[in-house]
């Protein structure tokens, strides 16, 4: 397909587009991604924004399941906790691993990481639901800074993998625990990792990835309460309305 004159192909905004509308929470969670619509919405051919979509299930934000189609991820989709113990049974080898074999490049890589991301804004306003791409990007940036020093570039691969399949969990989470003090737990996660205290800091980034499992089994909850309420607000309502009298009925109709 043609290219536009800012020499983006149309399959790439498509994609661009699709993610952070997933990111940014514009389809809830469980909601069908329909081809046909988000062509129409996108300009671009079904061809492409399946091949989109398929992108997306290929980085956990997006399922494709038998006889619905695309569909996003459910909140309470038991595989975040999955992801989230594979990650606690990872990563903290991978941080012994990188205070034992780091030097004072990557002592300067930590520090550099650690203050973009104390220095970026979770969100871009108050009172939304999900952290900032830039955040997110910060947050990434931190981690991956920790870990690199391990020096196995499978272990590496492994947390890429894993990182991108739980990233729209941890967008979720931070309406779980909104006063969760992120800046803290970084700051101690540097410190620790900065001063050589191999096992207090593995064992400060299980506690770390624990807290966003947490944070998003009780967004997850508070979500499914909310619809409950209204579900039941619903039903009420029709109730009312059912049990109006035949001549109500006959003065509403008209």
């Amino acid at each position: 397909m043609a290219e536009r004159d800012d020499g983006v192909a149309p399959s790439v905004r498509a994609y661009e587009s699709l993610r952070a509308a997933v990111m940014h929470g514009q389809f809830r969670p469980g909601q069908a991604l329909r081809p046909q619509e988000l062509a129409v919405e996108r300009g671009v051919s079904l061809a492409v924004v399946r091949e989109c979509l398929l992108r997306l299930v290929g980085e956990g934000l997006a399922e494709r399941l038998p006889n619905r189609g695309f569909v996003v991820p459910e909140a309470g989709d038991v595989r975040w906790q999955v992801i989230a113990e594979a990650r606690a049974a990872v990563e903290p080898t991978m941080l012994r691993m990188s205070i034992s074999r780091g030097d004072l490049e990557w002592e300067t890589r930590v520090r550099a990481a650690h203050h973009r991301l104390a220095g970026t804004p979770p969100f871009e306003h108050d009172g939304d639901a999900h952290f900032s791409d830039a955040w997110a990007a910060a947050h990434h940036g931190f981690h991956r800074a920790l870990l690199d020093a391990c020096g196995n570039d499978v272990l590496l691969d492994t947390f890429e993998r894993l990182w991108t399949a739980s990233e729209l969990s941890r967008r979720w989470s931070a309406a779980g625990n909104p006063a969760r003090n992120y800046l803290a737990e970084h700051r101690r996660l540097e410190r620790l990792a900065l001063s050589r205290q191999s096992e207090a800091a593995a064992d400060a980034l299980v506690t770390h990835i624990a807290g966003t499992a947490a944070a998003l089994t009780e967004a997850t909850t508070s979500t499914e309460t909310t619809t409950t309420t209204d579900t039941t607000t619903d039903r009420a309502t029709t109730t009312t309305t059912d049990t109006a009298t035949p001549a109500e009925h006959t003065r509403k109709d008209g």
